[in-house]
């Protein structure tokens, strides 16, 4: 059995999906999608061929910063 050590910081870090940007930014996921292809939002590709769009919190909230006021 594999347990957390209190002493060693956790290196795993909850990532947004596309639905949770749009939910929190109060947009469509289209809108989303639209700041992924521009190049506004920066995204992580998981899973297999990197298929999957996952948005780090801290990309999120730089994104906001500079495009949302």
């Amino acid at each position: 059995m594999v347990r957390n050590n209190p002493k060693t910081p956790s290196l795993t870090r909850h990532l947004l999906t596309v639905k949770d940007v749009a939910t929190l930014d109060n947009c469509s996921e289209k809108t989303v999608r639209r700041a992924i292809a521009s190049g506004l939002l920066e995204v992580v590709r998981v899973g297999p061929g990197g298929r999957l769009i996952r948005i780090d919190p801290i990309a999120h909230a730089a994104y906001r910063r500079l495009h949302m006021g």
